[in-house]
């Protein structure tokens, strides 16, 4: 098919230049608002779980799950499924582990309930470390994708994309906080479920709105093969590694969890996330119709001639079903998508730059509201410029490796401390701490030494470690560091909180 992808798109342009002045305006309002450290952080508590639910999934569902798992679909087939269930099934752990517990422990970061009970300082600084590592590497993803995708739907170039990202981003952030990347999550969750509903009643419509039409014509044109498992992960451990990772570093990433503290209560954090997977499982339903789709109409081959990834696909299937104008509103809300995920993840580093680290720890609590404000909007225009560069450095990356980065360590490093903290009573200090750097240390050398990065990025001809994910071995490495060094020696003090722990875990009160 002809396609107007990596040309300048007025129609395109105008929506960009639509969302763009949309969500500065809330902005402007939301900076009203914001007044402190608990409405730049937490909106004040005063989102409701039905609109924290819209953010939640606005905050989840990233360019790589509408771009990227469309396009996995449209290559590979069945397997593109994998990604999606394994991004979906997460949200049970959270909602039944993480949010309640949460909710009732927490001030402003998953950090503040892992250190509840245990000492402040060594507890922080390494929860901190790993933190800052999901973030930088998911950053690093959001933004050279930003300037990739930009590039090849605007005809913008790339370092103008990039750029243009880290400044309307840090603009939300820094003046609106967590009130205005709310807001303009919400509003990017609606316009993806919005078009991505279009675009598939419009595919099901070229098949008399029959799934099974469609899949057939995928079968007819690729082969039977397209509807079996196998082509794109074939070893059963890595398939079990993947869905490890995918599936507990949900319930660990930073800036999904800081979600939790916008909300009054408990309840309000548990509907919240029942609202989430519910749009979110619809959305991943109609990705793998997306994906399908433009395998049959717009074709494998067609899509690889734009882009060797397939990250075009879905925009591809757009323009051949609605023109450029659809292509134009598709466009924009790629890069609005982009732009709320990575204000989100700039937010929640900032909290553990501000909160965690100078508040706690360099300034010993002993700091008030105003510094405590200034810092943490020093910090967002800190991890924002960092953000830009990143991404201008690392373009031309394979960038696909870094997300699965960010997951493996959300997995290995906060999930099983956060855990164990609000589960089990013997858990230390120095048992906390250990579990930690080891699930931060041993995902990042593993993943190193995989496959992804030895033979795929650096063209070595074989790996020191077979898997391509390392979650099934640095999850319940972290898991078994911090149980076994937490039963070699008792803490006292932070044994007999834990009874404390579980009184606040199942209240409902307004914390």
């Amino acid at each position: 098919m002809n396609t107007t992808l990596g040309q300048f798109n007025p129609l395109a342009i105008s929506f960009f230049a639509i969302f763009i002045a949309t969500s500065l305006g809330i902005t402007y309002w939301a900076a009203k608002q914001t007044k402190s450290t608990a409405h730049f952080y937490t909106a004040g508590g005063n989102i409701s779980g039905f609109q924290n639910g819209l953010a939640l999934a606005g905050d989840y569902m990233s360019a790589a799950s509408f771009l990227g798992i469309a396009g996995l679909v449209a290559l590979n087939g069945f397997d593109g499924l994998i990604y999606s269930i394994g991004f979906l099934v997460g949200w049970p752990v959270v909602m039944f582990l993480i949010a309640e517990p949460l909710r009732n422990l927490g001030k402003y970061t998953f950090i503040d309930v892992v250190a509840y009970r245990l000492r402040q300082k060594p507890v922080r600084i390494s929860a901190a470390i790993g933190t800052l590592a999901v973030v930088v590497f998911y950053l690093i993803a959001q933004m050279v994708g930003a300037g990739n995708l930009i590039r090849l739907l605007f005809g913008m170039d790339y370092n103008l994309a990039v750029m243009i990202v880290g400044g309307v981003m840090l603009a939300y952030v820094i003046f609106g906080g967590m009130m205005a990347t709310t807001w303009v999550q919400i509003i990017k969750a609606i316009l993806l479920l919005s078009g991505t509903l279009l675009l598939a009643i419009l595919v099901l419509a070229q098949f008399n709105f029959s799934p099974l039409n469609l899949f057939q014509a995928a079968a007819d044109k690729y082969g039977a093969g397209v509807l079996a498992p196998g082509k794109l992960v074939s070893d059963p451990l890595d398939a079990i590694s993947l869905g490890l990772s995918l599936m507990l570093g949900t319930a660990g990433l930073p800036h999904i969890l800081m979600r939790f503290y916008t909300v009054r209560n408990a309840k309000a954090a548990r509907t919240s996330v029942m609202y989430a997977t519910i749009v979110i499982g619809f959305f991943y339903l109609l990705t793998f119709i997306l994906g399908f789709g433009a395998m049959v109409l717009v074709g494998q081959d067609g899509i690889k001639k734009i882009d060797a990834g397939g990250n075009m696909a879905a925009p591809m299937l757009a323009q051949f079903l609605g023109g450029d104008a659809f292509l134009g509103f598709i466009a924009a809300v790629s890069f609005a998508t982009i732009l709320a995920v990575v204000a989100g993840l700039t937010l929640s580093g900032a909290a553990t730059l501000s909160h965690d680290l100078w508040v706690n720890v360099v300034r010993h609590g002993a700091t008030d509201e105003t510094e405590e404000f200034r810092v943490a909007r020093a910090a967002t225009l800190l991890l924002g410029v960092l953000a830009i560069i990143l991404g201008i450095v690392f373009q031309g990356e394979n960038v696909a490796y870094m997300v699965g980065l960010a997951f493996a360590i959300a997995a290995s490093c906060n999930f099983p401390a956060l855990l164990m903290s609000m589960m089990w009573r013997g858990l230390t200090t120095i048992g906390a701490v250990s579990s930690m750097l080891a699930g931060t240390i041993s995902s990042l050398v593993l993943i190193y030494l995989s496959p992804t990065i030895q033979v795929t990025i650096l063209k070595h001809a074989s790996a020191p470690f077979p898997l391509k994910n390392p979650g099934l071995i640095s999850i319940p490495l972290a898991f078994a560091v911090g149980i076994i060094v937490s039963l070699l020696k008792s803490e006292r003090l932070a044994s007999e909180r834990f009874a404390e722990v579980e009184s606040r875990i199942h209240s409902e009160e307004v914390l």
